[in-house]
């Protein structure tokens, strides 16, 4: 796996709500910009014929159909707030096409809420319908080695709690935080591509805002940075034009390759 490029593509830019918001007519959710739809936040991470999705929100089947995803080979899950698990009945067909079980990784905390969340899953009872088959590990701060790549789990604040991005290879996607720990970005250090949380202009008490992650790409120095999980505060033409050449905002359906001078 050494030296081969990875491929990220934005399965879902938007805040938890997306973008159009449900009967909001402001200007960002009437807009004819495509790169104005915001489904919920995901990525999926590909490298030597192998597919990696963080995160399986309640917008995946239309994720997976628009990006034509073929396999999914594990999941990985930030948190287990709604907008971040709540697609996870929707890996069902992988498991007919695949055979077998996908591996999960999430803490400890969120393992235990989806299970609770998705008890049909993974009780033991028989069932008549199918249902997903997958198998959970939990991680804590060592990376973890999927197919030959390794994802270090970066711990973040989200509000009050606790969530988590990831480190793999040259590249680190951190959604949902609003304060990123200074153990955390030691671990960020020397990055080809970084997406990191940019909810709005405005302050909020569980995300970051587009000054505060410009501030984390000044300290943090990144090749290129992507913000995401972004709401209908900010049109993405209008936004952009105001950052720096080396910040852009993320968009549905964007694919950025790093490493092996990737661009």
């Amino acid at each position: 796996m050494a030296g081969e490029p990875v491929v990220i593509t934005v399965l879902g830019s938007g805040t938890s709500v997306g973008v159009p918001t449900i009967g909001c007519n402001c200007a960002v959710c009437s807009s004819d910009d495509p790169r104005d739809k915001r489904l919920r936040p995901s990525v999926l991470v590909s490298y030597g014929g192998r597919n990696v999705l963080i995160d399986t929100t309640p917008d995946f089947r239309q994720q997976a159909l628009r990006a034509k995803i073929a396999r999914i080979d594990a999941i990985l899950f930030t948190h287990s707030h709604a907008d971040h698990i709540l697609g996870l009945d929707d890996v069902r067909p992988f498991n007919f096409k695949q055979g077998g079980v996908i591996p999960i990784y999430g803490s400890a905390e969120t393992l235990e809420n989806i299970q609770n969340c998705f008890r049909y899953i993974f009780n033991s009872e028989k069932s008549e319908s199918s249902r997903p088959r997958l198998r959970t590990n939990v991680f804590d701060h060592r990376p973890i080695d999927l197919f030959g790549l390794e994802f270090l789990p970066i711990r973040l604040e989200h509000g009050k709690g606790t969530v988590y991005g990831f480190r793999f290879g040259p590249a680190a996607y951190l959604t949902d935080h609003s304060e990123i720990p200074a153990e955390s970005k030691e671990q960020l250090r020397g990055l080809e591509v970084l997406f990191l949380d940019a909810l709005r202009h405005r302050p909020h008490p569980t995300h970051s805002t587009v000054e505060r992650s410009l501030g984390s790409v000044e300290q943090l120095a990144p090749q290129r940075a992507f913000f995401t999980h972004i709401c209908h505060d900010l049109p993405h033409a209008r936004t952009e034009e105001l950052l720096p050449p080396h910040v852009r905002l993320a968009y549905d359906g964007l694919e950025i390759t790093a490493g092996a001078n990737g661009r």
